[in-house]
């Protein structure tokens, strides 16, 4: 028996039934990362659309439960499912800068911003109302959710679908990102361990020193035993 718990719409349709069309589910990336940028995954299910969908990918639920290769082979039947799909990336120099929680805002921001350049999408949230679930414990969107309503839910990425569905689009887009940043910076081995302090990332640090992708605030026990 599989030991994946596989999300359900269960919370979306109590949402949809205080009235708004639209579902958002958001979910972040990397958080824990020593390098390489925070990304912020958001998907909207649109209440409409579901009857006539059909059921989203079976393989489907948060990103953490599943390997690379199913993410990579779900992602674009994931990502047609939706209505639509965006992902927001900070760099390390700005988590340095600013912190984590306001790196995490301001991808969330961006990732909204894009899925509002669908000008149809906009107008349609603007009229018929849209809901915000963010995996988690807090609200660290904040002012930055464009005026939307955020409910806060704890193992949403486990029992959402639209936050699942966020959470692998979020994690394919920035490993892929990462796979491609270890050719441009060779020697830390990012394509593995997709900038996590694995035993080689951390070996590498120690030898080579930090990168222009490392989180420097991150790093100064890392470095001091080196």
């Amino acid at each position: 028996m599989s030991s994946k718990t596989y999300p359900s719409l269960s919370f979306e349709q109590d949402l949809w039934a205080k009235g708004p069309r639209f579902v958002i589910g958001i979910d972040e990336v990397g958080r824990g990362a020593i390098a390489g940028p925070v990304a912020v995954g958001v998907a909207v299910i649109d209440r409409r659309e579901i009857e006539t969908k059909g059921p989203w990918p079976e393989e489907l639920c948060d990103s953490k439960l599943i390997s690379e290769k199913v993410r990579n082979n779900i992602v674009d039947p994931v990502q047609n499912w939706v209505r639509s799909s965006s992902v927001g990336m900070v760099s390390a120099k700005e988590i340095d800068d600013h912190g984590i929680v306001s790196a995490l805002a301001s991808s969330a921001a961006m990732a909204l911003a894009e899925l509002f350049s669908d000008q149809n999408l906009r107008q349609e949230i603007v009229s018929e109302g849209a809901v915000i679930i963010l995996d988690g414990s807090h609200n660290w969107i904040g002012p930055k959710a464009s005026g939307i309503e955020v409910v806060v839910r704890t193992k949403a990425d486990r029992d959402c679908v639209s936050v699942a569905a966020a959470s692998v689009i979020a994690k394919v887009k920035r490993d892929n990102l990462m796979i491609a940043l270890d050719q441009e910076v060779p020697g830390y081995g990012l394509a593995g361990h997709k900038g996590y302090a694995s035993a080689n990332h951390i070996a590498a640090l120690q030898t080579l020193g930090p990168s222009a992708l490392h989180r420097l605030s991150w790093l100064t026990k890392i470095l001091a035993s080196g």
